[in-house]
């Protein structure tokens, strides 16, 4: 039976200490900030530090060295390196939105894609998870990264417009996310391509220009950055 302690007691420590609990791992209790986490390594098979990015290498420095135990990070963008001076490294990032700490264990536990690279107690978690795992070398990290923020967060932050431009006129939120649905289930059957419909996949400029104008000012520029999008897709220059 594993071990694990968590250093980082955010959404995604605590969503992942409760997910490794349920899948049997003894989960030692949550360090935080206030912590000292020079003895973390100890007594444990992998210590996760679920910190932000730009806390990793200095909380990983302050732990002192276990040679059997294995260091995580759970950063999608950052490579091993930044897990010095241990020598036992992994990373191991959720392609899964974890804005709920509440239902984050259900959506790792729900046979979610993992990107790992390292040590192979990284592989060991997904597959307690019942997970997917992809492995992402150190220089692809950040492209891949920036994958998951157009999927995950640029959709959500497209979201917000949706309900900015919609929500002067009655409509509720709902309604557009319906149609969302629609769409990602088309791009899921058939590809992003083939799944593309509106008046960019069709040349139809002449609507593009009309929404332009209905448009308020603050609103325009992310309309017309996601039209080229569009268009590219279509395989169609602006005429």
């Amino acid at each position: 039976m594993r071990r694990v302690r968590i250093i980082g007691p955010g959404r995604a420590g605590t969503s992942l200490a409760e997910a490794l609990r349920r899948c049997g791992w003894i989960v030692e209790p949550l360090l935080a900030r206030d912590d000292d986490p020079s003895s973390a390594a100890v007594g444990v098979d992998l210590l996760v530090l679920a910190t932000p990015d730009a806390a990793i290498s200095g909380v990983a420095a302050s732990v002192d060295p276990i040679p059997d135990t294995v260091v995580a990070h759970l950063s999608g963008a950052l490579g091993l390196d930044v897990l010095a001076p241990h020598e036992r490294r992994a990373a191991c990032h959720p392609l899964v939105s974890l804005a709920d700490a509440d239902r984050g264990a259900d959506l790792l536990c729900g046979g979610a894609w993992f990107a790992v690279a390292g040590d192979t107690l990284a592989g060991e978690v997904v597959e307690a998870l019942g997970g997917r795992a992809v492995t992402i070398d150190d220089a692809d990290r950040a492209t891949y990264h920036a994958a998951a923020v157009l999927a995950s967060n640029h959709l959500v932050a497209l979201l917000g417009q949706v309900e900015r431009v919609a929500g002067p006129l009655g409509i509720p939120l709902d309604a557009f996310l319906d149609l969302a649905d629609g769409s990602l289930a088309n791009v899921r059957a058939l590809g992003p391509a083939a799944a593309l419909t509106g008046p960019a996949s069709r040349g139809d400029e002449a609507t593009i220009d009309r929404h332009l104008a209905a448009l308020p000012d603050d609103e325009r520029a992310g309309y017309e950055a996601l039209a080229d999008l569009a268009r590219r897709l279509a395989g169609r220059n602006r005429s």
